[in-house]
């Protein structure tokens, strides 16, 4: 489970187990957890599933992963690049 982000206590990763799923990270702060699918051509997100976190949380989340959106993306293919070694 590579951590790429750490921001305001909320840790961005990816799960080395989860076959050809597209684009997506999971966040995590506490016992607060999360799973955004990212658009990359759109330049959206989809919500995959949360949990115990409020509409506070979650504007907090997205708009971090928005900050950081191209490097979630960079990371995802560096990630996939390296797994398949």
């Amino acid at each position: 489970m590579p951590t790429i982000l750490l921001v305001n206590g909320w840790r961005f990763f990816f799960y080395s187990n989860e076959g050809n799923e597209p684009i997506h990270v999971h966040c995590q702060k506490g016992e607060k957890e999360c799973k955004y699918w990212l658009d990359t051509e759109l330049y959206e997100l989809e919500e995959a599933y949360i949990y115990n976190m409020n509409n506070k949380d979650k504007r907090d989340v997205k708009e971090i992963i928005y900050t950081h959106f191209d490097i979630i993306e960079k990371e995802w293919h560096e990630f996939k690049i390296r797994s398949k070694k």
